[in-house]
């Protein structure tokens, strides 16, 4: 792994799920997980202490340090049914020294947080009717949305941290940690078409409020990284060029992008960005951050995903991660299709510069997705060299 991020000759093509959530659901925790990839042959990573993937709480999808509000932030709730309409909506309101924050969620048949709105989530870009953040002068009520971690909070990282760097002294792997955040945030406070119309009518709000989560950001970042990890994880599925033309790209993400790194570097840390789909125009941007590993090369569901056009973009520059579709190659595909795939990703992406993996998330505990899963393996390991 080490030598794959550094862009060098590895003894093997290393295998590294990004998610694994079929097998992490099934494991009372981080030491059975890792060894469970282990025995499978994969080469694994040990995760500092974060908030599990699937814990429905304020924010999921944003896992890391505990998200805490300042004092005097109050919330409220309550679910409004409404005559004639499909779905009822969700009310949350937060009440903030310098005023109210409201939002409103229509409650979808696979909305999985009963009747609560959470504060960051994927779940909420699709499904919300307002917004919680719609306007410059909301910017100074979520600020007191974003305190610093606590002391407590430090402690009990730090104190769960040691025996995460004790696993993976034990079994001599890398420690990663995470996730940072960017304008995947906003997207959430704002909703993606809204915050696509303030970059043209509003630019000054939006740099302001991506400068403001940046920083929050940063200083949880400041306290993983003070832990001794290997390797930071920001997250981007947001960041790319579905949304965001070159152009918007560095006026707007780059910046920060930069600065995140240049954290990481300071601190001896690689730096790794999670983007599954359209990063081939953003590469050469994304090289000139310093970004060490490129996480998510989707040739599937990944908008313009070429992957001789990426490795050729990428080599010698910055390490691949990915290779493989998960949901529809892993999950649905047939075992030929499978072995296929993993040997298009080896033989097109590999050997110097690339971390196998499916993109982005097994999730499918069916008997078929698992024998899939073993077939996926087993190609690799006949093929890595």
């Amino acid at each position: 792994m080490t030598a794959a991020l550094e862009n060098q000759s590895p003894d093997h093509v290393p295998l590294c799920f990004m998610i694994f959530g079929a097998l992490q659901s099934k494991c009372s925790g981080q030491p059975e997980f890792v060894r469970e990839q282990l025995a499978l042959g994969l080469d694994a990573v040990v995760s500092l202490p974060s908030l599990p993937l699937h814990d429905p709480t304020e924010t999921s999808d944003l896992p890391g340090l505990p998200v805490r509000f300042n004092p005097g932030v109050m919330t409220r709730e309550w679910r409004e049914d409404l005559p004639g309409e499909r779905y009822p909506l969700l009310h949350k309101e937060y009440t903030t020294p310098s005023g109210p924050l409201t939002t409103a969620v229509q409650k979808s048949e696979d909305w999985p947080y009963k009747d609560h709105v959470p504060f960051l989530d994927d779940y909420l870009i699709p499904r919300s009717k307002k917004f919680l953040v719609t306007e410059q002068d909301d910017l100074e009520c979520l600020q007191h949305l974003l305190r610093s971690p606590t002391p407590a909070d430090i402690s009990t990282f730090r104190e769960n941290a040691m025996e995460a760097k004790k696993l993976a002294e034990e079994q001599q792997l890398l420690t990663t940690g995470g996730w940072g955040a960017g304008m995947d945030m906003a997207c959430w406070l704002c909703g993606m078409e809204n915050l696509m119309f303030f970059t043209f009518d509003q630019p000054d709000f939006v740099h302001e409020m991506g400068g403001m989560l940046s920083n929050w950001n940063r200083g949880r970042m400041e306290v993983m990284l003070d832990a001794g990890l290997d390797l930071f994880i920001r997250r981007g599925w947001y960041e790319n060029a579905d949304f965001w033309s070159p152009e918007m790209y560095r006026k707007f993400i780059l910046p920060d992008l930069k600065k995140d790194v240049a954290l990481a570097h300071e601190a001896g840390a690689k730096f790794a960005y999670i983007m599954t789909s359209s990063s081939t125009p953003l590469l050469e941007m994304i090289v000139e951050a310093g970004v060490d590993v490129l996480v998510g090369i989707d040739p599937v569901q990944g908008n313009g995903t070429v992957l001789p056009e990426v490795k050729q973009a990428a080599e010698g520059k910055i390490c691949l991660w990915g290779g493989v579709n998960g949901f529809v190659t892993v999950e649905m595909g047939t075992e030929t299709q499978v072995r296929a795939a993993v040997a298009e990703a080896i033989q097109t992406l590999g050997p110097d510069g690339f971390i196998l993996s499916p993109v982005d998330n097994i999730r499918d505990e069916s008997d078929k997705a698992w024998q899939n899963v073993l077939v996926f393996i087993q190609a690799w390991k006949e093929m890595r060299g």
